[in-house]
């Protein structure tokens, strides 16, 4: 629940009033990692999540959420977009 991210309100993940920028560099290193390694998101997802720990525990309630399809969906409103303009 709570407001999405840079809804304001307060009621999202963070604070709206000095907010941690720590979560906001986490979508940038798995991308760089993938171009510079050419390793396949899920070799990489596996070298750094702990069987059982806290970190793949995120990744599983992302993928039931259906992030993956949030984010095509998102690229394609976007091309679109741009195509538009």
């Amino acid at each position: 629940g709570g407001a999405p991210w840079g809804a304001g309100g307060g009621g999202g993940v963070w604070p709206t009033k000095n907010p941690n920028p720590g979560p906001a560099h986490g979508g940038g290193g798995p991308a760089k990692l993938m171009l510079e390694t050419g390793r396949h998101p899920g070799e990489l997802k596996d070298m750094v999540c702990s069987p059982g720990g806290t970190t793949i525990q995120a990744v599983k309630v992302l993928e039931e959420k259906g992030l993956r399809a949030a984010v095509m969906d998102a690229m394609e409103a976007c091309i679109e977009k741009s195509r538009s303009l």
